[in-house]
């Protein structure tokens, strides 16, 4: 992120657009994460370490011996299929209501269906919530334990398909030209993609981590 803010104030700066930040409140900016953010930072993985409950109450009893992991899948049970697939549907879901925000971020028109807007983002964390949740227990009907970060990136790859969608509209839709307008364009959208990457990915792995508990719950052990 600071990089790519780094770079757009820069390319700002050169042409002269009235958009850069000046020095001194990049200086303010920077004071204020160094002596306010990053102390709190620090002191919150602190308390969180001393006084936080460190048991993760697994479900059912668990070995510690990681059981063999098969190796041959067929092609439609790989991890990247997986991928496209948990990225592709959320995605498909919220399409054509995502035209309509990039015309309003980045065009000449005014966004005044709020409430479609709700119901849109309610729909792509319900949509990617289950579909994490379908691609999970194909792993594990494949002894595929290694779950956690599975979840996380397969909910959280609806982000790369909005930046991918980010070029379409680029060159089919904006009219925007230049270095200056492609550089706010493309650095701000990766910031954006990224954070639904990030929002999508935990909203995934919470929601399949509550699967996992459910389902082993009902395991008897003997």
């Amino acid at each position: 992120t600071s990089f790519v803010f780094m770079w757009v104030n820069t390319v700002a700066l050169f042409h002269g657009s009235t958009s850069a930040l000046p020095f001194s409140t990049i200086f303010t900016i920077a004071a204020i994460f160094a002596l306010v953010a990053l102390p709190l930072t620090v002191l919150g993985g602190i308390v969180a370490k001393n006084y936080a409950n460190h048991d993760f109450n697994a479900p059912t009893r668990t070995t510690k011996v990681a059981r063999e992991i098969p190796t041959e899948v067929p092609w439609y049970r790989s991890r990247f299929v997986q991928m496209v697939v948990s990225g592709f549907l959320p995605f498909s879901a919220i399409y054509i209501e995502l035209h309509y925000i990039f015309a309003s971020m980045w065009g000449h028109q005014i966004y005044t269906l709020f409430g479609i807007l709700l119901f849109a983002f309610v729909l792509l964390l319900v949509v990617t919530s289950f579909i994490s949740v379908a691609l999970l227990y194909f792993q594990l009907a494949r002894e595929d334990h290694r779950w956690w970060w599975s979840t996380f990136i397969n909910a959280g790859m609806t982000g790369l398909f909005i930046y991918a969608y980010s070029f379409f509209y680029y060159f089919h839709r904006s009219g925007m030209t230049g270095m200056l307008q492609s550089s706010f364009y493309f650095g701000y959208m990766s910031i954006v993609s990224f954070g639904f990457f990030l929002m999508l990915g935990s909203c995934g792995f919470h929601f399949s981590l509550l699967f996992v508990k459910h389902i082993y719950s009902r395991v008897k052990c003997d």
